[in-house]
């Protein structure tokens, strides 16, 4: 418990001091890039809560995650999709649906569906399976399981929520989406949470597909 309270002192700090310097909109290419700063710092303090069990600061944390990554969007240049990502899995994590749903049809009003990168239809396809729109959700999953440079097991795992049939499959994917982020040496913010990992799981319970029975240090506790 100590750990994640020192990470979210840390994230805490790091936003306060980031909102001291915010540019002002006359300089909107720092000010977008400052308001990303801020978001990914409320995030990982989110992200810290959410460890601590303590579900009314993960939720204020994280909707304002998900508030600044909006906010910097619109001077982001083009391509910016880790944003409409960002802000989707930040109302998932702490389940306000609705502010969930509003981001996803952001994403896609933006152009994910038809995004020339696998980033932008990974958001695209989070929008989707959000919103409900399994089968158009579906064919986005098809389009990154052929993209090497995406995580094959995230879009496996993404394909088998968006059919809604293969538990199995699904049960396979997400372990290797947590295996992943146990292996790898770098995470957001330097808070080592699988959020990814907790953004499947609550997308295949909205979907009517049983969630992996998962246990990790990188996830918060039953």
């Amino acid at each position: 418990m100590e750990e994640w309270r020192a990470h979210l002192g840390r994230e805490a700090e790091r936003y306060a001091d980031g909102e001291s310097r915010l540019p002002d909109a006359a300089d909107p290419d720092q000010r977008q890039r400052q308001l990303t700063r801020l978001g990914n710092a409320a995030y990982g303090a989110g992200l810290s809560a959410l460890m601590l069990g303590d579900g009314e600061a993960a939720s204020g944390w994280l909707g304002r995650a998900a508030a600044r990554y909006r906010e910097s969007f619109g001077d982001a240049p083009s391509g910016s999709w880790g944003r409409p990502i960002g802000a989707i899995k930040a109302h998932v994590l702490h389940s306000d649906w609705a502010a969930a749903e509003d981001a996803a049809r952001w994403a896609l009003d933006a152009g994910a569906e038809d995004a020339a990168s696998p980033i932008g239809r990974y958001a695209a396809c989070l929008a989707l399976l959000v919103l409900g729109e399994e089968e158009r959700a579906r064919a986005q999953a098809d389009e990154l399981r052929t993209h090497e440079g995406f995580p094959r097991p995230v879009a496996d795992a993404l394909a088998m929520i968006a059919a809604g049939t293969d538990e199995i499959g699904y049960v396979l994917a997400v372990e290797a989406v947590l295996e992943s982020f146990e292996t790898r040496e770098e995470h957001l913010e330097d808070v080592p949470v699988a959020d990814t990992v907790i953004v499947l799981q609550a997308l295949a319970d909205r979907r009517g597909l049983a969630p992996a029975d998962l246990s990790s240090p990188l996830l918060p506790s039953a």
